[in-house]
């Protein structure tokens, strides 16, 4: 029988018992695009699309040893990094990550709920920033989370502000900036602020501008949408195309008209497997 080998990626994250968020739907995003999915779980949750119930967080040493298992065999071609509430085991991941010289990492800051709640300490946030962010290729914040790491007054409420604040995200942190549309902003258009090539000149940028989904079944688009980024970077693609190719598939998954549960379904992450097989 003739072997093969396939890209891998890592998607370091909390678990969603009911399967629609977090690495279950990491795992699935990266099955979806033909890719091997790993994992290093930062958190046990008890949750369904109504809600979260419990939450119990793995220890720093427990996850550390989680990323070098991984990286000691099969080692990722991109990694994707999610919730992470407590700083020891953000400085955790970023010392093994570090340690073995990880490329292609895609880091979606879950800082704040859709209600504007804070979902992680100041002492994680700032772990966050100074340890995880520099490793980053690019972060990938929704408009409520940008506003929070900006600090001061900063607000958004056109497409002109959303571009300005994702540029002086990149000017603050360095590291590239894909700044989400939604929460009743640009609805579903996104802008990539990248780093220009002399420091004193503006943050080139780039719109992703897809057909917003009319839809209350939106469970698990944030980690969808980056892992599906880290995929693309994995397989060898530019970050703007990367982003093209994953805002396509999020969309597609969206589209497929999947309805589970009581609250606010998971999308079909195999939308392009088996598009016949969606049933009413």
């Amino acid at each position: 029988m003739q072997s093969k080998t396939i890209p891998a990626v890592l998607s370091i994250a909390g678990s969603d018992s009911s399967g629609g968020a977090g690495i279950q739907a990491d795992i699935k995003t990266i099955s979806a695009h033909h890719l091997f999915a790993e994992t290093a779980i930062t958190a046990l949750t008890a949750q369904n699309t109504c809600g979260v119930r419990a939450v119990l967080d793995a220890t720093p040493e427990f996850v550390a040893a989680e990323i070098d298992a991984v990286f000691e065999d099969i080692p990722p071609a991109a990694v994707k990094i999610g919730m992470v509430s407590q700083a020891a085991i953000i400085e955790a991941i970023a010392e093994r990550l570090e340690a073995w010289g990880a490329k292609n990492i895609v880091l979606d800051p879950v800082m704040m709920a859709t209600s504007g709640a804070r979902l992680i300490s100041e002492d994680a946030v700032d772990a966050l920033v100074n340890r995880l962010f520099p490793l980053a290729t690019v972060i990938t914040p929704n408009i409520l989370e940008a506003e929070a790491l900006a600090g001061g007054d900063a607000q958004v409420s056109t497409a002109h502000d959303q571009e300005e604040l994702a540029c002086a995200l990149v000017r603050r942190f360095g590291c590239a900036v894909l700044l989400k549309g939604g929460h009743n902003v640009n609805d579903a258009n996104d802008v990539l602020a990248e780093a220009p090539l002399n420091p004193e000149d503006r943050p080139r940028t780039t719109w992703f501008r897809h057909t917003r989904i009319e839809t209350e079944n939106t469970h698990g688009t944030g980690c969808t949408l980056s892992s599906a980024i880290a995929c693309g970077l994995a397989q060898g693609l530019p970050l703007d195309d990367a982003i093209d190719q994953a805002k396509a598939y999020l969309t597609g998954a969206l589209a497929a008209g999947l309805d589970l549960g009581r609250g606010s379904g998971p999308m079909d992450h195999m939308w392009q497997l088996a598009p016949s097989r969606i049933v009413s």
